[in-house]
């Protein structure tokens, strides 16, 4: 392919640049209507008919993922369809509701993207953006997207759909824009490979706007001890500041005179940072060291690390991080160590239940959620036996770190009741077998999908047998 394309002139370049693009949206568009046809083949109610009670009491359930007067689809059959696609359960739960909405509610829009003319992502933003809009009304929006979506920039398509969703339907709009109160939050995105992290707030404006002069005030305190610093590196130094209230209202008296009226280079303090009199004598009186937070912090760290051996430590919640910026984060706390598990040791219970010391030893040996492709590192999680338990077998052979793994509460419930097998086979390694025969295994390397002769031998091998195929 290398050769061929070094034979092209500019515009034949040109034209297969076009024509790789069209493909590639055909493509997107192809597996969007694999996933509605999956769809429609498991869109009867299971919980009509003979088995109705059984299906409904197991939660087998038909679910409306898209908007109002889109089809619903059997609950259970989202795990076997997302395993087939490589993707996690959201993902393709996600992709589904895009189709359907745009099949059974923006049909002007689908019809465009059908033909290559558009992006499939702008198309399926826009549907997710117009999914709480009565099917009455959502014709506005497709309409209006449909003009525009094979002509204009995508961020254009968005302002257009986003100005039509309130046109559609404003009293709805008012509604939403007080229940969005409700769903203010707090976040922190993944850890990235220089121990950084982005933090992200959805607050009310008058409180962004005090952050911002707290922020702002720590900054200009901070400034002349961190010189060459530039303002925005030098605004997120103290923005870390808000994490240890302690050291904020420590740094803050110290400062206080600096900032009063009527003091050289002072400026009117904000209210953000003003403390009252009798406040601020109590403060310097105070030992604020009660105000520091706690916190439960999971490190592992290969024992090389502690011979002195460079190593990456892995903090959970944080990620990888080099062990001097480990010490820079413990430096200024009261650490409790507890002490290093030996994940090579077998852990047993003669219970159904798992015990605690065993939940920590199977998390710390998987890492979180044993479903194929599952992306939960979390430790909420269900704690399954991968060979189910029998009331009457052995007593200390069926629950241990031998046969057992964690679970997302949704992945448990399909392993449990739709079909999906399972089976330990070494620590930290599980086969799965889905209802239509497609195998996989999950180890310490990931997901990766096997021959499904094979899976059904790992799977049935007798008790204590291990089967590995090369």
């Amino acid at each position: 392919m290398t050769d061929t394309l070094s034979e092209l002139d500019a515009a034949a370049l040109l034209a297969l640049a076009s024509g790789a693009v069209r493909d590639r949206r055909l493509a997107e568009v192809r597996d969007l209507e694999v996933l509605a046809q999956w769809a429609a083949v498991h869109s009867t109610d299971p919980t009509e008919g003979p088995d109705g009670a059984h299906a409904r009491r197991l939660g087998d359930v038909l679910v409306r993922l898209g908007g109002e007067g889109t089809p619903g689809v059997q609950d259970f059959c989202l795990g076997e369809i997302a395993l087939a696609r490589g993707t996690g359960v959201t993902a393709t739960g996600n992709a589904l509701a895009d189709v359907l909405d745009l099949q059974h509610r923006l049909p002007l829009t689908w019809a465009v993207v059908r033909s290559g003319l558009a992006e499939v992502f702008i198309a399926r933003r826009v549907a997710k953006q117009s999914r709480h809009l009565p099917a009455a009304r959502v014709g506005v929006v497709d309409a209006a997207v449909a003009r525009v979506i094979a002509h204009e920039a995508g961020g254009r398509v968005l302002a257009v759909a986003e100005a039509k969703v309130i046109e559609a339907d404003p009293t709805l709009h008012d509604a939403r824009v007080e229940a969005e109160k409700a769903r203010r939050y707090v976040g922190a995105g993944r850890t990235d490979e220089f121990g950084l992290r982005t933090v992200i707030a959805r607050i009310a404006a008058g409180d962004a706007v005090w952050v911002e002069a707290t922020v702002q005030r720590v900054a200009e305190i901070l400034s002349p001890t961190h010189p060459g610093t530039g303002a925005d590196e030098l605004r997120a130094i103290a923005f870390g500041f808000l994490a240890r209230p302690a050291e904020l209202l420590q740094l803050l008296v110290e400062h206080t005179d600096d900032a009063l009226p009527g003091t050289e280079g002072s400026a009117e303090p904000s209210r953000a940072t003003a403390f009252p009199a009798d406040l601020l004598e109590a403060l310097r009186s105070t030992d604020l060291s009660a105000l520091t937070p706690t916190a439960v912090l999971h490190v592992h760290l290969h024992e090389a690390a502690l011979s002195g051996a460079d190593a990456v430590a892995r903090v959970e919640g944080l990620g990888p991080a080099p062990l001097s910026a480990l010490c820079s984060l413990l430096g200024r706390t009261r650490l409790t160590v507890r002490p290093v598990r030996d994940l090579s040791s077998r852990v047993r219970s003669t219970a159904y239940e798992h015990p605690e010391s065993l939940k920590e030893h199977v998390y710390l040996t998987t890492g979180g959620d044993y479903w194929p492709f599952a992306t939960s590192t979390s430790r909420r999680v269900d704690y399954d036996h991968p060979t189910p338990y029998a009331d009457t077998g052995p007593p200390d052979q069926q629950t241990g770190s031998h046969n057992s793994g964690p679970l997302g509460r949704r992945h448990h419930r399909w392993k449990t009741h739709a079909g999906f097998r399972s089976r330990q086979c070494g620590d930290g390694r599980y086969v799965w077998l889905t209802p239509h025969g497609l195998a996989f295994v999950v180890d310490h390397l990931g997901t990766r999908r096997i021959d499904p002769a094979h899976g059904r031998e790992i799977l049935e091998a007798p008790a204590g047998v291990d089967l590995y195929f090369t």
